[in-house]
């Protein structure tokens, strides 16, 4: 299954896509900056405004360690480090996801902030208490065991640390959700969980839930603002990039089940207890 998972995700052209794509929109006379990455660096519905919605509830500081669980290619991990100020360690089971972080660390200067590790969210390689605050940005849905997973965060955090994830959740609708989506091709690499199942499974890991927030209306509004008319391209930097050549169609149908009821993006902040 992680197989799968890393295959949806994988091109073998995606940091070349993103280098010609970002210098057709800031050219060649200028060291680029994560703003100018923001478009397609944060994989997940909202972008840059809903990592700043999220982090800044946190009151992070350069005296936290940060984990990000599921990093994609890295762009919230360089968010949290830059605006905050703490060293972040990324974790991603794809490992062009993985190369490309690293090589977009090295482009806006940031690799003496942000490290990025191959590997399953469900055996880190990481000791007992290793960090501070944890964060997962639109994970959630590729993972099934999600006990496990959360059991695992809860072991390399630090008593007292927190949890922020922002994932999509299953909606009050169960019937008739449309693939491909952004996170999966088929139904058989996409694990949804309710609001109530992810209450259950983060006290079960052993975490207090501090916080959960609805994010539902403002991915309708966040959709109906980047979606080009019928017809129209998308900017030369953006998701699409990463979502593929099928995007269209992903994004599409993300918008039809978010409109139907059947999922939904939710913020949860959670401490370990």
């Amino acid at each position: 299954m992680s197989k799968d998972v890393a295959n949806h995700y994988s091109q073998g052209t995606l940091g070349k896509a993103i280098e010609s794509a970002l210098e057709a929109t800031i050219g060649s006379d200028r060291a680029a900056t994560i703003d100018d990455l923001a478009p397609v660096d944060e994989f997940h519905i909202g972008g840059r405004p809903a990592s700043v919605h999220l982090f800044d509830q946190l009151n992070l500081s350069e005296s936290d360690s940060a984990l990000d669980v599921g990093t994609g290619i890295g762009g919230t991990a360089r968010f949290v480090a830059q605006n905050y100020g703490c060293k972040v360690e990324g974790i991603d089971l794809t490992p062009e996801f993985c190369e490309v972080a690293g090589q977009l660390n090295d482009l806006v200067g940031l690799s003496d902030m942000v490290s990025i590790t191959e590997g399953s969210a469900l055996d880190m390689p990481y000791a007992d208490d290793s960090f501070s605050v944890a964060f997962m940005m639109h994970v959630g849905m590729n993972i099934e065991d999600k006990l496990s997973l959360y059991k695992e965060i809860r072991r390399v955090l630090k008593p007292g640390g927190l949890l922020a994830v922002y994932d999509v959740l299953q909606g009050p609708t169960t019937e008739g959700f449309e693939f491909p989506v952004p996170w999966a091709t088929v139904a058989d690499t996409s694990f949804l969980a309710t609001p109530d199942q992810m209450t259950e499974y983060l006290t079960a890991a052993g975490f207090s839930i501090e916080k959960t927030t609805d994010r539902t209306q403002f991915a309708k509004e966040f959709f109906a603002a980047i979606i080009p008319p019928a017809g129209g391209a998308p900017p030369p930097l953006g998701l699409h990039l990463i979502i593929g050549n099928d995007a269209p169609t992903k994004l599409k149908n993300m918008v039809v089940n978010i409109n139907a009821g059947r999922c939904g993006p939710v913020e949860i902040i959670a401490r370990s207890v």
